[in-house]
């Protein structure tokens, strides 16, 4: 298309500052979720459940989207643009799906690829990257969201072992995961586990009743006495440094992702706006309807230029905490607010699940406030602003 004609698709051109390669990667998770995921979604959300997750883990790591952006031990060792890319089509699909991939990838798999012995590493991230083996990252607690210095979870020494006692909550992949990373109170500070689920002790229970993230199984995670050896801790990591970082790694693929969502709203709007007709013409013709459109339009491509940005950075020379978090407050709002003004183009279909716009509304209700919440990223750009520590008073 020559450059001077305007694309709704890509107002910004932003295509032209992808590799062919990074575009190929967009195109086979895009290709992949039409055929697998796209036709269930619907029915997947309304019933709750995903059918056969275990099967969908494996075919999410034959296309390579199992710690994609990690290397070593089979894993594909892509760029941070590219898992960008591939958040913003898993997301467009659900972000229970994108969830699914995430916790794998950017929480689990990072965990013990980062933190790990060499001994985790070689037992759980090539299983873990095929999606024969599936992970889940248990830091949050029922009364310890915001404040995970606080979590009451504790492991303690009973001679050469470990024995956990605690709860997770909110923990997604939690009830078919096969290894769960547990982050614990200890008397050396808060440190990090590879905890095999089938350990005695060790149950996952599913939360139900949820109405966002009804395609992504979330469990509660209890430990009742679970003991493990020695070498199941972390060795080298001790206190918040180690599941904060983690979570940077799941808040850069968010910032991405929920773009996807607000893409899939967008365009079913955009879509709905040229045939719905009122009063003799179609909706997208009058000026109120434009203005909406007009809007969402431009928080979607500035949104997915600041992704692209940072992700830049990211594979170039890295991102501060404070960088992840501008992304993920901005982007997450703006994605919300880009679903909520699509369902409003809608009208009454707006809350139909025949549309994808109230299944990602509701969904962004919960990525709005995981990984941090608004108030949180907000005060961490006000104390890099100011200087000044906001944070509970300390």
């Amino acid at each position: 298309m020559p450059k001077h004609i305007f694309d709704p698709a890509d107002p910004l051109s932003l295509d032209d500052l992808l590799s062919s390669d990074e575009i190929a990667v967009r195109e086979s998770v895009r290709t992949m979720l039409a055929k697998q995921i796209q036709p269930h979604i619907a029915e997947w959300f309304e019933a709750g459940k995903v059918h056969e997750p275990r099967a969908l883990f494996r075919e999410f790591g034959a296309l390579g989207l199992l710690g994609m952006h990690l290397d070593g031990y089979g894993l594909p060792g892509m760029s941070s643009v590219d898992y960008g890319l591939a958040c913003v089509e898993l997301e467009a699909c659900d972000s229970g799906i994108r969830s699914m991939v995430s916790v794998q990838g950017s929480l689990a798999m990072y965990a013990i690829w980062k933190w790990g012995s060499e001994e985790h590493k070689q037992r759980w991230l090539p299983a873990m990257g095929t999606g024969e083996a599936v992970g889940c990252f248990g830091l949050t607690e029922a009364d310890h969201g915001s404040d995970p210095a606080s979590m009451r979870t504790r492991a303690r020494r009973d001679g050469d072992d470990w024995i956990i006692d605690g709860t997770k909550m909110w923990i997604s992949n939690g009830t078919f995961a096969d290894v769960a990373v547990i982050w614990a109170q200890t008397d050396d500070g808060i440190r990090g586990f590879a905890v095999p689920t089938d350990t005695p002790g060790f149950t996952a229970r599913l939360i139900e009743h949820k109405m966002s993230l009804r395609a992504s199984a979330t469990a509660e995670l209890i430990l009742e006495g679970v003991r493990l050896p020695a070498d199941a801790v972390f060795p080298d990591v001790r206190g918040l440094r180690g599941p904060l970082s983690c979570l940077n790694e799941a808040r850069y693929g968010i910032i991405w992702g929920c773009m996807g969502a607000a893409r899939s709203s967008f365009e079913s709007a955009l879509e709905y706006s040229m045939t719905r007709e009122q009063f003799g013409r179609p909706i997208g013709g009058f000026q109120l309807t434009q203005a909406k459109l007009a809007d969402m339009c431009l928080e979607l491509h500035k949104g997915l230029l600041l992704a692209l940005h940072l992700g830049r950075r990211k594979d170039s020379v890295g991102l501060s905490a404070e960088q992840v978090s501008f992304g993920k407050l901005n982007n997450v709002r703006e994605a919300l607010d880009i679903c909520r003004n699509a369902r409003t183009i809608l009208g009454a279909n707006g809350i139909s699940l025949e549309y994808p716009v109230i299944r990602h509304m509701n969904n962004l209700e919960s990525v709005l406030t995981y990984e941090g919440t608004v108030e949180m990223h907000t005060l961490v750009l006000g104390q890099a602003l100011t200087g000044q520590n906001a944070f509970g008073g300390r």
